[in-house]
């Protein structure tokens, strides 16, 4: 029987609100600091699926939220697609070949790599309750590009947004090898056990409205597309962060069944100007989860509030950061378990 996030993301306006947070399986719990420091690096806590499972639910036992999301990383798609991917201690992550300097062609595809991120979506919803959805994802076309493009993550995307204007024809190519990854990671994802998936477009922010449309909106409607055709039902959440005012466009051209908020939108503009009764996700600035004031539960009830008449699953405008202290959390959730929809 479906739980109230997955009633909810298939356009259910519930009493109550479902609860999950970006990053809710992470630092800022002991339990996995203390299991990293048995099992190793971030990589190799990901390829453990019996490590990379029990992430996945720590934060399910200790809060009990409504969804779990799958423990895992972006790059696992362009990992999968042939660049080498490492951790570097206090720097992030590393790819190369930087496809800025080599051919996309040039990369050996090993689909293997995805296979332990599917056993682990097998482990966590055989340890779930049927309330309880499991939730997969992958980052969008547009993001993964930038760190295949650049070998790194960078604060503007200059490097990225400089080569798709100078070879928009080799850029394409490269997005539509995302796409075609990312459509197969997600198919096994939901093969496996996900019941609804996210799709993270961390830099959409970044682009242009012209540049917005080519390599945000047309690469995930078409991800929309061709994962519908293949797992109907699936819902499929859309979290463009910083796209601002052209969400409402994002959301009628992707065609995604929710859309995720980061902590710039309103929400009372987004109630007001979003697509009617669409699924809404968000959107609590993270820093404010972090200062644990009063000041977070009246954000939060103003969240609430703005999307009583639509439904709606509470979460983060992003991730919830790694010294969040754990009586926060406790404290925000009994607001959001205790705000109920008015008849």
């Amino acid at each position: 029987m479906p739980g109230l996030l997955l009633d909810t993301l298939r356009g259910t306006n519930a009493r109550q609100r479902p609860v999950w947070l970006m990053r809710q399986a992470g630092r800022y719990l002991p339990e996995y600091r203390e299991l990293r420091a048995k099992k190793g690096g971030f990589l190799a806590l990901v390829y453990d699926p019996e490590a990379a499972a029990e992430i996945t639910l720590q934060p399910l036992r200790r809060f009990g939220f409504d969804g779990a999301i799958l423990f895992s990383d972006i790059l696992i798609v362009p990992y999968a697609m042939g660049q080498n991917l490492e951790f570097l201690a206090g720097e992030g992550p590393r790819m190369s070949p930087r496809l800025a300097d080599a051919a996309l062609s040039g990369l050996e595809q090993a689909p293997e790599r995805l296979e332990p991120i599917y056993r682990t979506v097998e482990l966590v919803r055989a340890a779930l309750a049927p309330e309880q959805t499991l939730l997969g994802f992958a980052g969008s076309p547009w993001t993964i590009a930038t760190y295949m493009v650049a070998g790194e993550g960078s604060r503007d995307q200059h490097e990225t947004r400089a080569y798709a204007y100078r070879d928009p024809g080799a850029f394409q190519q490269i997005i539509d090898a995302i796409v075609a990854t990312t459509v197969d990671y997600l198919e096994g994802q939901a093969k496996a056990g996900a019941e609804a998936v996210q799709l993270f477009d961390s830099w959409a922010g970044s682009l242009a409205p012209a540049e917005f449309e080519r390599w945000v909106i047309a690469p995930n409607a078409e991800i929309v597309r061709q994962l519908r055709a293949r797992c109907p039902g699936l819902p499929i959440i859309g979290f463009p962060k910083g796209a601002g005012e052209k969400l409402p466009a994002y959301a009628r051209e992707t065609g995604v069944d929710a859309l995720g908020l980061d902590e710039t939108i309103d929400p009372v503009w987004a109630a007001r100007t979003l697509p009617e009764n669409l699924p809404v996700q968000g959107n609590l600035d993270p820093l404010l989860i972090l200062a644990g004031t009063d000041e977070m539960e009246r954000q939060a009830v103003r969240v609430l509030d703005a999307f009583a008449g639509r439904p709606h699953v509470f979460n983060l405008g992003h991730g919830i950061g790694q010294f969040t202290p754990i009586e926060h959390v406790e404290r925000l959730l009994k607001v959001v378990r205790g705000w109920e929809r008015q008849a």
